[in-house]
């Protein structure tokens, strides 16, 4: 399912969303263009084996992996879902934390990998925890709304309007499973895709927005 719209846009312009897209595509030109692809990655992401909780100096990555992506489809897929399901949870969070509570998800989802897996050489980069954070919050605040999505059926792209909160469930599900799979796989040589990130900053938005509404 590719969610295009959702039907009811936000009353403001969102521009840290739009701003945050601009960074995140910025940072994916440099690694394009990077002399060294790999050393500019690897500089930036968040290892697990190198961290170290009592040093702040190896921390830093919590942040500036949030801003790497290892191919185009990774970031584009990312930044649809910001900016389709972004600007209501900007406007509801408010135009001063939100930046805050986009970063502290994406932190969050790299604290949940982190712990579950702490000898991982493999880089985390992506903007996904973050991401998923920012529809932890759609989905408590906004579950109500529809959600015009690409969808195949029976062999043709059709549209059609989906619940937001069957599909963001769909898509926790979805992630909470996956990351079950790719655990149970994990050794300190094997990476793969940071599910468990996603789905601890899925509940971490979820928890925020939940709290806020309290």
């Amino acid at each position: 399912m590719i969610p295009l719209r959702d039907s009811q846009p936000a009353g403001r312009f969102p521009f840290w969303v739009v701003a945050i897209i601009t960074v995140n595509i910025y940072v994916f030109y440099l690694e394009l263009t990077a002399l060294n692809p790999d050393a500019f990655i690897a500089q930036f992401a968040l290892i697990p084996a190198l961290v170290d909780l009592t040093n702040w100096g190896t921390l830093t990555p919590f942040i500036s992996s949030q801003f790497l992506h290892g191919g185009f489809i990774h970031i584009i897929s990312n930044m649809l879902f910001l900016w389709i399901f972004g600007d209501n949870v900007e406007e509801k969070v408010g135009f001063l934390l939100f930046p805050f509570f986009y970063l502290a998800s994406g932190v969050v989802a790299g604290l949940t990998q982190y712990f579950f897996i702490p000898d991982s050489q493999i880089p985390m980069i992506g903007a996904s925890g973050a991401v998923a954070g920012v529809l932890g919050a759609y989905f408590a605040w906004f579950g109500h709304h529809t959600v015009k999505t690409l969808v195949p059926i029976f062999g043709f792209f059709t549209v059609i309007d989906v619940p937001a909160s069957v599909m963001l469930f769909y898509w926790f599900i979805t992630q909470l499973f996956s990351s079950v799979a790719s655990l149970t796989l994990a050794t300190a040589d094997i990476g793969g895709i940071a599910f468990a990130a996603h789905a601890g900053g899925f509940v971490f938005g979820w928890f925020v927005a939940k709290t806020l509404r309290s």
